[in-house]
């Protein structure tokens, strides 16, 4: 049987951006402002000082990604203190920091929360009903791969 983790009708929203990507995401942000207005924003280095300054309103600032930012947000969701992640990054462009880049994906899907790593996605998600409202998410029970015998 699976934990269950209650989403209030106000999201802890966490927003990373590869740096040919930023643009993208902060314009995005501005498009979304009203929506992103209801929820608390957490967000890696230069993207939280962007979205502060575009959105004229407080940004959680992390660490910059290859600093250690991806790490501490990827932290944030296994504690369940992320409810959905944004994450535009760059598929056509090799980065210094991968490994970090695909440990914060893998936690993503490990504890069930919203992703988004394209406009469309996040667009998708910002504009369901389900993000005003409470909402309970089922996080897998890893308690078999846990007790294992190695």
């Amino acid at each position: 049987m699976a934990n269950i983790r209650k989403l209030g009708s106000r999201k802890k929203i966490a927003i990373v951006a590869h740096d040919s990507k930023k643009k993208d995401v902060i314009e995005w942000a501005v498009h979304n402002k009203t929506a992103l207005a209801r929820h608390e924003l957490v967000a890696t280095g230069t993207t939280g000082k962007l979205l502060e300054e575009q959105l004229d309103r407080p940004v959680t600032k992390l660490l910059s990604g290859p600093l250690g930012g991806d790490q501490q947000i990827g932290s944030m969701i296994a504690e369940g203190d992320i409810d959905v992640l944004i994450f535009f990054w760059d598929p056509m462009q090799a980065q210094p920091h991968d490994s970090d880049v695909k440990a914060l994906l893998r936690v993503g899907v490990a504890w069930n929360i919203l992703m988004a790593c394209d406009r469309t996605t996040a667009d998708f998600i910002f504009t369901s009903p389900l993000m005003l409202n409470d909402y309970e998410v089922d996080i897998p029970d890893y308690s078999s791969y846990l007790n294992r015998k190695l």
